[in-house]
């Protein structure tokens, strides 16, 4: 299959950084609702916005009028973020990039995100939320390579209980190690560099800011 990168427009916090842009680059764009204000950020023109609209004001609305819009009740059982991923996966979608999926004002949005991107994941697809300023990965059984900037905070949020644990080229690494649910112990590590990962069961997500050197 030809490699489609997509990237999802959400409504939460965008910064433009020049490590956000490589990441973008030859991606295509799919918006929901409000989050089609990126676009004007990233200087870029999706394909589809998807939604219900009740998030993009009429100067929104005007000034991307030629993109082609799905509009959708305000009662439905998806959210407007969930379209865009469905509509992405139909048209070839081989990785997502959830951008504005983290920060803004619906923390239950940004939390549906972190356990939508470990779904997708398990489902065997390459995935990641950013703000540009803050990084999200998923975590699963097996080995993975985050590649952050030496000096970089990052945490690991544990869904479930993580057995097999090892970090990897950080500040404080592990090797098999066993962290309960709900265990504080991996808060705030400090990547030397890219950070190597293996699980032997369980889900979580990796959390990071790449332009964080507080703990440098």
């Amino acid at each position: 299959m030809t490699r489609s990168p997509f990237t999802i427009l959400l409504g939460g916090a965008l910064t433009l950084t020049d490590r956000l842009a490589g990441q973008l680059d030859g991606s295509r764009f799919i918006a929901a609702d409000g989050g089609m204000r990126h676009a004007k950020t990233l200087d870029i023109v999706p394909e589809l916005w998807v939604g219900d609209f009740d998030s993009a004001d009429d100067m929104l609305l005007a000034a991307f009028a030629a993109v082609p819009k799905e509009a959708y009740p305000a009662a439905k059982a998806a959210t407007d973020g969930e379209i865009a991923v469905e509509a992405a996966l139909q048209r070839g979608a081989t990785s997502l990039i959830f951008a504005g999926a983290l920060g803004g004002t619906r923390s239950d949005h940004a939390f549906l995100h972190l356990t939508r991107i470990v779904a997708l994941a398990d489902s065997g697809l390459s995935v990641m939320m950013t703000s540009g300023e803050e990084e999200a990965y998923p975590l699963l059984p097996g080995a993975s390579v985050i590649d952050l900037p030496k000096g970089s905070l990052f945490s690991i949020l544990g869904l479930t209980e993580l057995t097999g644990l090892s970090i990897g080229n950080a500040r404080y690494p592990l090797d098999d190690f066993l962290l309960p649910f709900g265990s504080s112990r991996t808060i705030s590590n400090i990547a030397e560099g890219p950070v190597r990962l293996s699980l032997k069961s369980g889900r979580a997500v990796v959390l990071a800011r790449p332009y964080d050197l507080s703990g440098a």
